[in-house]
């Protein structure tokens, strides 16, 4: 790529409107929304879905809770025609659901679109024509008086025709195609103009449709002219003012949320953004968007993976990993301070359940029906928090906090010497491997204690333990089993075992739950010792984490 010939392209013009007043708005509800997957996004694919897949799509669309779909181009296509005409015959759309479908400002176009539609309850008859000055200049050579005509025309057809289906109710639409390559006063005008052909009443109202067929600003501009046609529409108040923004710079869904927040009433957009060329506005991501600042989409997205799993089976194209809301990934967090926090957050909403707040979080992944398994993974980036997080959410495992460090260095240490993720299970079985019960070269065989002096909390033990395959008896005094067992131990082994710090807790529920104890200890050149035991009997685990503990000082003096 030769960057110097950066020079060929210009900015794009701003508007000079200083009073705009969309920057203080603030979206607070959903707007109507019109589904354009079957068409929009279905011409936009390599392989154009079929009839059966089409259906299945509609249907999905149905249930997802949209109201306006629009379904093709059946007066361009055979395939879209037949489609319509199944959807009519066999009663396969709701009373509550209008089809919509589009023509251009041809004669002939516009009679076989009435025809497809014939017998349907509710649709929405989408007419446009190019207006913008580099469609008018390079394409049809066209003067604004000549496209303005072609627009009437349309328009007038359109009314005339709709006369001829009473049992059909119409809503009119129109969209200036390119429009934000248009002049301002001009898509103004050409919108009027059609004002007057269709009449709109509070009761029969138009849509215009205000589409960026090619994205050539930032989204703020976008939302300027916007505001622009809100204040300059005729009779705006019989106007819905639709949205269609296109994805070309990447930013569809803030052009699309701004011109809400200048006026607009209605979007048009797709799932996951499919359509031509870079995509259209995303309308799962936007409706996620208001639905995380408390606004209700009027969507359904609770089960997401099977948004997912249509699209791609219609599609033939994948959801990417990062995908806002849907990717596989956007709810994973592999950072140790992301996990740590996340862990922390997700601790905090037991007891302050009010509103949502998890630090890298911004929703609940169960609301789009997702789980908090895979939240946190656990690969050389990751830290103790996130590996305390796994254990603690899949396995019931609550370490103190520095039995948690000390396992989430270890862990990580593992999965950068494999360079590979860890799934709960390896790090659980890694877990119960580097701590859980480690009888070599000693081993617990049985033990039993009594107390030597109540007053002062005195406990003698006697066990018999198994040491480098010979059998050992020893006998300990202290202000409790560990301690006592430390003592004989420490007797036995010649070696000093200092107990830093002991935790335990019961892993399962009812009287026969099996318990697990932490035992943190120090030798006598300070160096610590993580240990962990379980049984059935709260006194036997808490003695097996000392016999970890005590193996893996034997274990390091002899490497």
């Amino acid at each position: 790529m030769n960057m110097e010939r950066y020079t060929k392209y210009q900015s794009y013009p701003t508007m000079a409107m200083t009073d705009r007043t969309w920057p203080n708005k603030t979206i607070d509800k959903a707007p109507s929304w019109c589904s354009v997957d079957l068409r929009d996004g279905n011409q936009a694919l390599e392989t154009p879905m079929g009839l059966d897949q089409k259906l299945a799509f509609f249907d999905f669309l149905v249930k997802m809770g949209f109201k306006e779909i629009e379904i093709g181009f059946p007066a361009a296509s055979e395939t879209e025609y037949e489609f319509t005409r199944v959807l009519i015959d066999q009663n396969l759309i709701p009373d509550d659901v209008t089809i919509q479908v589009l023509t251009q400002s041809r004669g002939h176009i516009i009679k076989k679109t009435f025809e497809a539609l014939e017998g349907c309850k509710n649709a929405v008859v989408h007419l446009y024509n190019s207006t913008s000055t580099l469609q008018r200049d390079v394409v049809f050579g066209n003067s604004m008086e000549e496209t303005t005509a072609l627009a009437v025309y349309g328009a007038k057809l359109i009314k005339d025709l709709s006369k001829n289906y009473p049992e059909t109710n119409f809503t009119f639409e129109y969209s200036p195609e390119s429009f934000t390559g248009t002049e301002m006063h001009y898509a103004a005008e050409i919108c009027n103009a059609v004002t007057e052909v269709w009449e709109p009443t509070p009761d029969n109202k138009i849509i215009f449709n205000l589409p960026a067929t090619v994205e050539m600003s930032t989204p703020n501009v976008y939302a300027d002219q916007i505001e622009f046609m809100c204040r300059h529409l005729k009779h705006r108040e019989n106007i819905i003012v639709s949205l269609h923004t296109h994805n070309d710079r990447g930013t569809a869904v803030a052009a699309a949320e701004l011109g809400l927040m200048a006026g607009a009433d209605r979007i048009e957009g797709t799932l996951f953004g499919n359509g031509e060329r870079t995509g259209n506005s995303d309308i799962l991501t936007l409706a996620m968007n208001m639905y995380t600042q408390g606004i209700d989409p009027e969507l359904d997205f609770s089960h997401i993976d099977d948004i997912i799993e249509i699209y791609e089976r219609s599609t033939r194209m994948a959801v990417p990993q990062r995908h806002p809301y849907a990717g596989d990934l956007v709810y994973t967090a592999f950072s140790g301070s992301h996990q740590d926090a996340i862990r922390k957050g997700m601790e905090r909403m037991k007891s302050e359940p009010k509103y949502w707040g998890v630090p890298y979080l911004p929703m609940d992944p169960m609301d789009v029906g997702r789980t908090y398994d895979p939240i946190i993974r656990i690969n050389s980036q990751s830290g103790k928090g996130g590996v305390t997080f796994i254990l603690e959410q899949n396995y019931s495992l609550f370490m103190p906090k520095s039995f948690q460090k000390d396992a989430g260095a270890v862990i990580t240490q593992i999965s950068d010497e494999m360079q590979s993720e860890l799934s709960p299970e390896s790090i659980y079985e890694i877990f119960k491997k580097e701590y859980v019960d480690i009888r070599t070269p000693i081993r617990l065989v049985q033990y039993r204690t009594e107390t030597v002096d109540a007053e002062r909390d005195v406990l003698a033990i006697e066990a018999e333990v198994i040491y480098n395959e010979e059998t050992h008896f020893i006998e300990g005094e202290g202000n409790g089993v560990v301690s006592a067992f430390c003592h004989g131990m420490e007797e036995l082994l010649d070696i000093s075992i200092n107990i830093v710090n002991y935790r335990g807790h019961s892993l399962d529920l009812g009287t026969d739950s099996r318990a697990i104890s932490y035992i943190e200890t120090k030798d006598g050149n300070g160096k610590r010792f993580f240990g962990a035991g379980t049984s059935s009997s709260v006194g036997r685990s808490s003695l097996r984490a000392v016999v970890s503990t005590i193996n893996k000082m034997l274990l390091t003096k002899e490497d």
